[in-house]
Parts: structure tokens; C-alpha cells; sequence
């Protein structure tokens, strides 16, 4: 089922939550014990991220360095399929620009189709660890409405490939990121404004914003949505913080504002796990701010604590 159809059809604000692959060398299982806490609280759907490879050089037997290619979380194709096989849920998979050609786009949609993935969260991703900015893999997409692009020449037959008779259409429903404190790379919120609309206005169905750790903040950013014309589902994502590095590491890394009042609670606290409930009272308070405002659904950030954010959702429903 689409991402839109969970929410047209709830009576209620829905629940997903996004993990990340297991890493290289990790069993299935590993993924497992991170989603069976979270799987008790029915959510609508899961989001599995990607992340693009990385280059490194490594020193041959002759003494010279030869560039390898490593990707340290394979598979988010198969994991999907896993996911739905083993708790007949829907999965929406991160698909990224970066790393990847048109046509190896093109065949990783085909697979996803094939298994009755119904859901993409397209995505320019970052850039390489050794690149200062964002290069598009040579063959590739540069932005994300190039993903999304691609993706509605699918939903309509047309393949790369245009001498192809009789194809089979896709029926992707297509999500992009939003950001309630403006994409870094933006030179305004103005700016950024009208590129996101740029992707509604290409086929996008619905947003999953930038985690956020102020609800007026996603306020004002659905309000300046709507007053730009863009009237999509909105979906929050929200993260718990539980440790004191992320007080310096969450605004660097994602460029994002914690309010003072956060700041000052998790500065008392004498160690992370005094952090931890302070960044889970505050997720809880979050999260009922926004189901009581009727947000379409709630996306958490699950990334290492999947209990954490399980007994906060307990608390919720």
C-alpha cells in the first residue's frame, strides 16, 4: 500500500520509523532485534535508508595504493523484501542520487517493483566523504527532481531504453525530504521553498522533513508550504537525543538549532544516561504536541535506540 493510502485511510495519525541496514559482515538478524520492539506499536510503514559508497585506497603488494569501491551497508533492496516477508509491512527504500548512473537507478526501481515495493524516498544523498561538494556519479542524476523524473517516466512505461514495446508501468508513490530549518546548501528559506515545490509540482506525493527538536519550527514550515501552494502530506521526523555529544555533533552534521531549554536540561545532566531521559521526555511531549495537531503521521529516527523510541510511542498510544 502507498504511503498516502496509510494516511487517507487512518482515522488516526499513523507511525513509521526509519532504520539503517545492517553493516557489512552483520546477519539478518541483527536487523531483526532492532525492529521486534518497534513492530509492537503497528507501524504504518519503514523506511530503509541508503547510504552511498565510499572510495578508499588501499596498499597493494607491490607497495602502491589501488581505489576501491566500499559500500558498508549493502542490500537495502533485499532487506526490504525481508522486512515485508517477515512482518507484512510496508517499506519505503531511500534511492539517492549519488554513486549511482541513470541506468543503475532505473534497474534497482525495476527490482524494487518486482517486488511489490510500492514506495521510494528519493533523495540527492550527501556528498562522497572525500569531495568537499556533491559530484553526480558520471551517468547520473545531479538533483533529486531528476530521481523523481525518472521515476514518473516509470509510473508511465517509458524506460530508458525508448525502442521498448509493451512495457509494464510502475506505481511508485514518491516521497522527498523537506527541511523546517532550510537545506544548508540553500541560500534562503525562500529559495529552498521554491525548489521543494519544484519537486511537488514534478510528482512528489508527500515530505518527510529533517528531524527537528522545536514543534513551532515544523509549524511555520507546513504554514509557508501551504502559503506557497504545496499541499502534500507533511510527516514530522523526529529523533530522540541520548547522549551529550549530540549537542555539538546534531548541529554540525545536520544543521539544525536544539532549543535552549533542551540544551540547558541535557547540561545538568551528569551522564548520558540522565541524557537519555531527558531526550525522551522531550521526544513524548513532542510527539503529543503534534498528534494533537493532527499531523498525517509521525516518522521517527530509530537509529540505535529502538527501545528508547519504543516505550515513548507506548506512552503516546
Amino acid at each position: 500500500m502507498k504511503v498516502t493510502e496509510h494516511i487517507n485511510n487512518a482515522k488516526d495519525t499513523v507511525l513509521s520509523f526509519e532504520i539503517l541496514p545492517p553493516l557489512k559482515g552483520k546477519g539478518i538478524q541483527s536487523l531483526y532485534s532492532h525492529l521486534d520492539p518497534l513492530m509492537e506499536m503497528k507501524p504504518a510503514f519503514i523506511n530503509v535508508t541508503y547510504h552511498r559508497s565510499e572510495h578508499v585506497f588501499k596498499k597493494t603488494a607491490d607497495g602502491n595504493f589501488k581505489k576501491v569501491v566500499v559500500r558498508k551497508r549493502p542490500g537495502t533492496e533485499s532487506i526490504c523484501a525481508a522486512i515485508m516477508n517477515k512482518y507484512n509491512v510496508d517499506t519505503v527504500p531511500h534511492i539517492i542520487c549519488g554513486g549511482f548512473s541513470v541506468s543503475e537507478t532505473e534497474d534497482a526501481l525495476i527490482n524494487l517493483n518486482y517486488l511489490g515495493i510500492d514506495n521510494v524516498l528519493l533523495l540527492r544523498g550527501d556528498a562522497a566523504k572525500n569531495e568537499t561538494n556533491f559530484e553526480p556519479e558520471p551517468g547520473g542524476h545531479t538533483y533529486t527532481i531528476d530521481l523523481i523524473n525518472q521515476v514518473q517516466n516509470l509510473n508511465a512505461g517509458i524506460y530508458q531504453e525508448e525502442d521498448l514495446k509493451n512495457t509494464t508501468s510502475t506505481k511508485f508513490c514518491v516521497g522527498v525530504a523537506g527541511y523546517p530549518e532550510k537545506h544548508f546548501e540553500a541560500p534562503n528559506m525562500e529559495t529552498d521553498m521554491q525548489f521543494l515545490k519544484q519537486k511537488i509540482e514534478a510528482g512528489a506525493d508527500y515530505i518527510v522533513t529533517q528531524m527537528f527538536f522545536d514543534n513551532s519550527k515544523y509549524f511555520a514550515f507546513v504554514d509557508a508550504c501551504r502559503a506557497a501552494g504545496i499541499d502534500v502530506p507533511i510527516i514530522p521526523g523526529l529523533k530522540p537525543i541520548f547522549n551529550k555529544k549530540q549537542l555539538t555533533v546534531l548541529p554540525k552534521v545536520f544543521h539544525i538549532d536544539l532549543p535552549t531549554a533542551l540544551s540547558n536540561e541535557i547540561a545538568k545532566c551528569k551522564d548520558d544516561a540522565d541524557v537519555e531521559i531527558v531526550g525522551a521526555e522531550w521526544l513524548l511531549h513532542q510527539s503529543i504536541e503534534l498528534k494533537k495537531a493532527a499531523v498525517p503521521a509521525l516518522h521517527y529516527y530509530t537509529l540505535g535506540k529502538p527501545n528508547l523510541i519504543a516505550e515513548v510511542v507506548k506512552k503516546l498510544i
